[in-house]
């Protein structure tokens, strides 16, 4: 007849329990070194990855800064051709010409673009925080978007914000992200309208909005369109000319304002593209008389 546990001498029942205690402390302790190696290879990983990060930004800012110069050349060679101060231009001289400056503008915007990425990532863009009104910030950007508006088929509205007050926050880097929604918006519509609009939420965030009649982006791009360096293998992505950062940039620089960014768009139904900032992200608001309306 087999004997049991309870057939043996208590010192052996004791040893056999000290014995698998011995074997589970043993294979504890090898999982310890092993979570301790994982660890430390993580760690190596993750700084190997920090510095491939630090290096990328360095070389961002370092090409960004370099591209300026040379550019900022051809701008000011193109704007002397076009004004004729050495001597006339054929009609077909004059097309070529603008487009060199129109091609210019798009690799200055985009050069831009990379800086500011690359200064973003790295932690070394300031927020410069003011109360601003949202009908300047609306008269600004109408003013610089009045001589690129060439395509008669297109109109570019402003509507009058209702019942928003003035914003704490900083205007320069909210017009960066409204230039670049309305610059895209642009240059995908083809007739119709591209509305810009502003209006207060009851949590007390602003939300603007650049809505537009233009071809629309299909439904299974949307997560990809803020990405960084995303590249959308579609029609819409081809017809674009750049490195698709604006959007990129946009959604770094409204984190930095404490808020988000968003989009809606349908093929050929037009597309909707918001960001919202809090109404106030510092000091309390200013008093009746010196508020903006």
């Amino acid at each position: 007849m087999a004997s049991d546990d309870t057939t043996l001498p208590l010192a052996e029942q004791l040893a056999d329990a000290q014995a698998q205690v011995a074997a589970l402390a043993a294979e504890l302790e090898e999982t310890n070194r092993g979570v301790l190696a994982l660890y430390a290879e993580l760690d190596v990983q993750a700084e190997a990855l920090r510095q491939a990060n630090e290096l990328k930004s360095r070389f961002l800012a370092y090409m960004s800064h370099e591209f300026r110069t040379p550019l900022g050349a051809i701008q000011s060679i193109a704007r002397l051709l076009i004004d004729r101060l050495d001597g006339p231009l054929t009609d077909e001289q004059d097309r070529q010409v603008r487009f060199i400056q129109q091609t210019t503008a798009e690799f200055a915007e985009m050069v831009n673009d990379l800086l500011d990425l690359a200064k973003v990532e790295a932690g070394r863009i300031d927020v410069s925080q003011a109360w601003f009104d949202m009908v300047d910030l609306f008269a600004a950007l109408r003013g610089m978007f009045k001589p690129v508006l060439t395509n008669p088929d297109v109109t570019l509205v402003f509507e009058d914000p209702v019942d928003v007050p003035a914003v704490f926050s900083d205007d320069r880097k909210l017009a960066q992200i409204l230039r670049n929604y309305i610059s895209n918006a642009l240059k995908f519509t083809q007739r119709g309208e591209v509305r810009v609009a502003a209006r207060r939420t009851a949590d007390d965030q602003i939300v603007f909005s650049v809505a537009d009649t233009g071809i629309g982006i299909a439904r299974e791009y949307h997560h990809a369109m803020f990405q960084d360096f995303s590249q959308i293998d579609s029609p819409i992505q081809k017809s674009l000319r750049g490195t698709g950062l604006g959007l990129s940039l946009s959604r770094r620089l409204a984190e930095l304002l404490g808020g988000s960014v968003s989009m809606e768009s349908e093929p050929d139904q037009g597309s909707t593209f918001y960001v919202t900032i809090p109404l106030q992200s510092g000091p309390a608001a200013p008093s009746a008389t010196g508020a903006h309306r």
